[in-house]
């Protein structure tokens, strides 16, 4: 089977040299060892879901598949090593030899699906490689997992706090039955370029309908969207500046002076105006520089009904200040005032920002509000609530041994040895449990019953009838050849959609989740004790 053809990875400084010192270190050792090219198995997992939930959504696949596929040190990688690194200069020459020659034709990888619902310690990819290249992929492929599936959470979270609203009063205005959608606006604040192209892509894929980030929208092929800065409005003084306007500018005043707005700021709506005339088909104004309620929004709407009589509709409002949930409710009824002669009022946006957060997104909601689209940028791509999700990628096994670490906080001792991780679905085609069993063990069958046990709580056991097994690794990468090309972004979007609305409600609440189960085999619950004993240190007492 040849080779699938893939990309080089998105950002150039993605290469074998971005990579922590300590690998280069190690390979090194296990080199001068003679032991460089046994054969090793890593696991790459987290222990502990972020954002104090119990789920998470694995991205950052496709850049991991690219980087594997395209694993080598340039010339000027080695020619660095060699004389620039005061901790590589008494390395023997022919390892710098071996190092450049070095590629991925020994490597093979199994992965879940990008887009995969996923839990602490069950392994995200599994790394089967010669045991010194298996560590120089450590550190770039958790720099390549962690943020994407810390930011893809995130978003997912965002988007189901924003489509909580339940409001089915139809005496409300239309906006406060719309389910909202979110725009990730984060560019600006993110953690430079890569931070905020790597932002703008990974909310996108966690349910995000588009971005303010025109890179993005270009590499990505995903909607881009945008409306006005208050500087904008802060441009224009007086009406006289848009007075040659023939098309809004004398249908404003007319409006103007009819609906009595004469009190409204000039130059804001000198600035509406000549938004208007630049984009008549997209109108969507930011409305809070001077007053939302008495300037802003009835501005908004001189204009908008000048656009309407001209044959445009317009898009809506922007809020970014203020009481949201308050303001959208008056805009929305000033809005429903007009709809009775102009209907294109009932299908008004009304887009709010303001440093919005998954909590902020909660208590929106225990409230009537009109907002149909967030804006939402800082708390979403510096993910604030938690700033790392914690990804680590362990060595599982050596020359078929396999291999355990211990720690006094039993939630980081290793699940040994080569594994498969199994998916048990129940008769309503929810997902269960996840199950960890040894490589060569039989796996459970279709109605049949099976034990699952917690790796490390031996009161802890279920028996469990699936009504279907879901192998859940694929193979990606096999000894040079990649297997899996990755996926259109917004074909794994809506595979994360998927997972979501199969997952059970009570792993995905916001308050209070109940942790999903990822157990083990009772064989390999043996086995890992077993081994346990025969390594773990026996302390004396005297």
């Amino acid at each position: 089977m040849a080779s699938l053809q893939v990309d080089a990875p998105t950002n150039p400084l993605v290469s074998a040299l971005l990579t922590d010192l300590y690998q280069i270190t190690m390979a090194y050792a296990h080199w001068k060892n003679k032991r460089h090219n046994e054969p090793a198995i890593f696991e790459l997992f987290f222990r502990k879901c972020p954002f104090g939930g119990e789920f998470a959504v694995f991205a950052g696949l496709d850049e991991c598949i690219k980087h594997i596929a395209h694993f080598s040190f340039s010339e000027s990688d080695i020619a660095y090593l060699r004389t620039s690194v005061p901790a590589l200069s008494k390395c023997d020459a022919e390892f710098f030899v071996w190092l450049a020659q070095l590629d991925t034709s020994e490597v093979s990888v199994r992965a879940l699906p990008e887009g995969t619902l996923c839990y602490g310690k069950l392994p995200l990819i599994i790394i089967e490689a010669p045991l010194a290249i298996g560590q120089l992929l450590e550190t770039t492929l958790l720099t390549l997992v962690n943020y994407p599936t810390l930011l893809t959470t995130n978003a997912a979270r965002m988007v189901r706090a924003a489509q909580r609203k339940q409001i089915h009063d139809t005496t409300l205005p239309p906006q406060c039955r719309k389910l909202p959608v979110c725009f990730e606006f984060g560019l600006r604040r993110a953690q430079g370029p890569d931070g905020g192209f790597s932002a703008s892509k990974y909310a996108l894929l966690g349910g995000f309908t588009g971005t303010s980030n025109v890179l993005a929208g270009k590499l990505c092929n995903v909607k881009i969207a945008g409306t006005h800065a208050h500087a904008f409005v802060q441009s224009y003084s007086c009406l006289e500046e848009v007075a040659h306007d023939t098309l809004l500018y004398p249908k404003v005043l007319q409006y103007r002076k009819q609906l009595r707005y004469e009190t409204t700021n000039d130059g804001e709506l000198a600035a509406f105006i000549a938004y208007g005339m630049a984009f008549p088909e997209s109108f969507l104004c930011l409305v809070d520089t001077y007053d939302t309620l008495q300037s802003g929004l009835l501005n908004f709407i001189l204009v908008a009904l000048a656009l309407d009589d001209a044959g445009y509709k317009p898009v809506g409002i922007r809020l970014d200040s203020g009481d949201l949930a308050f303001l959208s409710m008056e805009c929305a009824n000033k809005f429903a005032e007009f709809a009775r002669e102009r209907p294109f009022m009932n299908d008004l946006d009304i887009l709010a920002s303001n440093d919005i957060n998954e909590h902020t997104l909660n208590q929106l909601n225990s409230k009537p509000h009109a907002i149909t689209v967030y804006g939402i940028g800082t708390n979403l791509v510096t993910c604030q609530a938690q700033p790392a999700l914690g990804g680590v990628y362990k060595l599982v096994e050596i020359n078929k041994i396999p291999r355990i670490k211990f720690s006094q906080d039993i939630e980081k001792v290793l699940i040994p040895g080569r594994k498969r991780a199994l998916r048990l679905w129940d008769k309503n085609n929810k997902p269960i449990i996840d199950v960890l069993l040894q490589w060569e063990e039989q796996e459970p069958k279709v109605g049949e019953k099976y034990l699952c046990r917690h790796p490390f709580d031996s009161r802890e056991r279920v028996l469990v009838s699936p009504s279907r097994v879901e192998l859940l690794h694929v193979p990606i990468f096999d000894k040079g050849r990649v297997l899996v090309t990755p996926q259109p972004l917004m074909e794994v979007s809506r595979r994360v959609e998927l997972q979501l609305s199969a997952a059970p409600p009570e792993v995905l609440r916001a308050d209070h989740p109940e942790p999903y189960k990822v157990f083990v085999s009772s064989q390999m619950y043996r086995f890992l004790h077993e081994m346990w004993e025969e390594n773990a240190p026996i302390t004396e007492l005297s």
